[in-house]
């Protein structure tokens, strides 16, 4: 995690060999302090790769992450929304990082364009109580209710989409999400920063939905020649909190406005987009399957 702390300590437990998996956002990795202890370092990005070389003299190794091909993968809409609505998903916890506020902002003006435009958000975690209070860029902030719940619904319509324009997704087994994205006519994703690379984004491309990914950090490994539509504006990001932000990206809002009218205009393009990103997920090996041979090469390598 940020400032190579370990989610769980095992004090005293040691392997014939052992490796620190690091996944972070926060960009000073000078005080490599704790990772001293392991053998070598693995991460999900070439941006986080490039980070820990330069501050550790650990051998650093990276795997990217992979998506469930047997569940995410191209197939029929099953036909229970609205033919003659353009759905746009977007997936990821709340919190600045995610950058949901840019979501809200592009969405909105889209969405007084088209009538017929939905926002479909997955943005619900098992972490819910660390949304509350997130406004980003947006004049009002998200609450929750008695039991902590976000008022997501409530925030959204506040910060001027209207309700019919919005469906908000409960929170959702991985194993259902398949179903859901094959509905959709696009997907946005727009993180200010990835320490991978973004499930969601690859499971969308998977599924053959045409992504919008924003230029940045981990999620600049996925870009290739028209496997997604990319947010090439990426403003330094400066934020509020105790966090390096080196490489991080704020998108343009109005650039994520002009993708989805592109989108929205021209359906032979997305269709290209769609079949590329699926394509290029299994042509990349991005599969949990191949995640998972890369993990137990690089551990059996090790010892």
């Amino acid at each position: 995690g940020n400032r190579m702390t370990p989610a769980i300590q095992h004090a005293g437990q040691r392997g014939l060999r052992n490796i620190a998996r690091c996944i972070f956002e926060d960009t000073r990795v000078e005080g490599t302090d704790a990772i001293d202890p392991y053998d070598s370092v693995l991460c999900a990005s070439e941006w986080a790769a490039t980070l820990l070389r330069s501050g550790t003299n650990k051998p650093v190794a990276m795997i990217h992450e992979g998506i469930d091909h047997s569940l995410f993968f191209p197939g029929p809409r099953s036909g229970i929304l609205d033919p003659g609505c353009f759905y746009v998903f977007t997936g990821g916890k709340i919190e600045f990082r995610k950058a949901q506020d840019l979501v809200i902002l592009a969405f909105r003006e889209f969405a007084a364009r088209h009538d017929d435009a939905v926002l479909v958000a997955a943005w619900h975690s098992p972490w819910a109580g660390r949304a509350s209070g997130f406004r980003g860029s947006l004049p009002i902030a998200l609450q929750e209710d008695a039991v902590g719940m976000p008022l997501i619904q409530r925030w959204v319509t506040e910060n001027g989409i209207p309700s019919h324009q919005f469906i908000e997704l409960p929170l959702t087994a991985n194993s259902l999400m398949a179903a859901v994205l094959r509905e959709m006519d696009c997907a946005l994703q727009v993180s200010r920063c990835e320490a991978c690379t973004n499930l969601p984004a690859m499971e969308a491309m998977a599924c053959g939905v045409p992504v919008i990914l924003a230029n940045n950090s981990g999620m600049r490994d996925l870009i290739d020649t028209e496997n997604c539509f990319v947010l090439k504006s990426q403003a330094r990001v400066s934020t509020a909190m105790d966090l390096g932000t080196e490489g991080w990206g704020e998108s343009d809002v109005e650039e994520i406005v002009e993708a989805l009218e592109t989108l929205y205009a021209d359906t032979q393009k997305r269709r290209r987009i769609a079949a590329r990103g699926a394509e290029w997920i299994l042509q990349h090996r991005r599969t949990l399957q191949e995640h998972a041979n890369s993990l137990k090469s690089h551990i059996l390598a090790s010892l």
